[in-house]
């Protein structure tokens, strides 16, 4: 029997149907839902990298090269001046007007406080959390089981993230949560990023959300001597002299003779985990679906013998983490994602953690609550605007007396008020005075007063009596 001749059609249709068949899981991805990757560090300040401050003594290079390919935010804000109420912001797009939790404490969310993670999760998605949680501890109703988590592993206690080695953090497995026991002398840090990246390879190939609020650069200052030797003398001194030794003296810090070495140290070695983080992303082919976000939780701290001063780590802003100054409270915020946010590009749109929760929902198709504060910034992200503007931003801090705040446009109005004595406004123009360096509350009455009117509209009483000053006389 004579061999059978293919004519050219025949093969012509081979070889659309075989490459047909390989393009088609290049298709499936496309089509998938996007990862999302959450990176949130610890105390760490607007100054501290060098694509927001030429001045930082220490480089970030690999978080450089995030905002050079993705867009880099410069008026982005915290939900708050510290941990918890801004942790407490992101997730449930709440402000500290209308938050459950409006200070450091170890009040846990409650059952009815929907996370965004619990909207992810019911929208199909995996989710990991692999870090500091501090919105709720074992057996209450914010533990990260209940709060939308399928993954965990670190700290749940914010007193307990304080320790860099210890013999046990907490994991989430299997809709359960557990204690588990580590290896003391290991760098908690370097195993929870680990864990992080196993998540990633773990589940490339469905959607996943990855919240990974790392304990660096938070005290307490004492990293490894293999990280710390890179910043020490040929004879072990500090390469970042003068050096006050910082020393425990009954707190909850580790003693360290070289703070600003050790404070370089960990905020390299974050560096280095996002340069791993992006290089695994792409390594596993996720790079073109995969949206990357990267901030802070709130501004610079002095704790531990950290020293935002010699380091610069406001940059051009005033006050650090406690303050409602901008130091305080604007953070970095850099966002990347092939094809979806523009690279290179920097944007001066006002925006605040609250927002989060709205944006993911945009990017994910899930429902949000009319009840949140945040707007989603889907336009902003993809620079295909216009972007609906917030109306204006609101913060209050109530831990010794009360600051509040609030910024409409290049105007902002802080309010100080301590129990007893009269209340202290301070208005700044952000766009010609980004310090805060001259209040002019005396020269512009009528703004004054129509801030000072939000700030009013802004505040619902609190549920709990410390962060409830609505009794505090006007």
């Amino acid at each position: 029997m004579k061999p059978k001749i293919i004519q050219p059609i025949g093969i012509c249709l081979i070889l659309f149907f075989s490459l047909s068949c390989k393009v088609s899981p290049v298709k499936q991805q496309a089509a998938r839902q996007p990862n999302i990757i959450f990176l949130l560090a610890d105390d760490l300040g607007y100054g501290n990298l060098t694509c927001y401050n030429s001045r930082s003594p220490i480089p970030t290079p690999n978080i450089d090269q995030l905002a050079r390919e993705g867009t880099r935010f410069t008026r982005f804000y915290s939900g708050s001046t510290v941990c918890a109420p801004s942790r407490a912001s992101l997730m449930t797009g709440l402000h500290m007007g209308h938050s459950y939790i409006r200070g450091n404490t170890r009040l846990p969310l409650r059952l009815q406080d929907t996370t965004l993670a619990q909207r992810l999760q019911s929208n199909g998605y995996v989710t990991g959390m692999f870090g500091k949680w501090g919105l709720g501890e074992e057996g209450t109703p914010g533990s990260p089981e209940i709060k939308g988590f399928d993954e965990s592993v670190g700290y749940l206690n914010q007193r307990h993230a304080h320790n860099y080695y210890t013999d046990y953090l907490f994991e989430v497995k299997n809709g359960k949560i557990q204690k588990i026991q580590i290896d003391s002398t290991q760098y908690s840090h370097d195993l929870i990023i680990q864990r992080a990246y196993s998540f990633i390879r773990s589940h490339k190939d469905q959607p996943f959300f990855l919240y990974l609020p790392v304990t660096i650069p938070h005290a307490e200052l004492f990293p490894p001597a293999s990280d710390l030797k890179a910043f020490q003398n040929a004879d072990g001194s500090s390469k970042f002299a003068p050096e006050t030794p910082y020393n425990q003296n009954g707190g909850s810090y580790r003693s360290q003779p070289q703070p600003h070495a050790a404070f370089a140290a960990m905020l390299t070695k974050l560096d280095g985990n996002v340069g791993e983080l992006q290089r695994l992303v792409k390594e596993l082919g996720l790079d073109n679906n995969t949206y990357i976000f990267f901030t802070s939780d709130n501004g610079p701290h002095k704790e531990g013998g950290a020293d935002p001063e010699y380091f610069n780590s406001s940059g051009p802003l005033r006050g650090i983490k406690r303050d409602l100054y901008e130091g305080g409270i604007r953070v970095p915020m850099i966002v990347k994602m092939p094809g979806k946010v523009p690279a290179g590009r920097v944007s001066e749109q006002p925006w605040a953690f609250w927002d989060i929760l709205p944006t993911f929902a945009e990017l994910t198709n899930f429902s949000v609550p009319a009840s949140v504060d945040g707007l989603s910034f889907v336009n902003e992200l993809t620079g295909k605007g216009p972007q609906k503007p917030h109306e204006y931003l609101f913060w209050q801090f109530n831990e010794g007396y009360l600051q509040q705040a609030v910024v409409q446009g290049d105007w902002k109005l802080i309010r100080f008020k301590r129990k007893g004595q009269s209340e202290t406004l301070e208005l700044y123009n952000l766009k010609n005075d980004i310090h805060e360096n001259n209040n002019l509350a005396s020269a512009y009455p009528d703004k004054v007063k129509i801030l000072y009117g939000l700030i009013k509209q802004s505040v619902t009483p609190a549920e709990h009596s410390e962060f409830d000053w609505s009794t505090v006389e006007q």
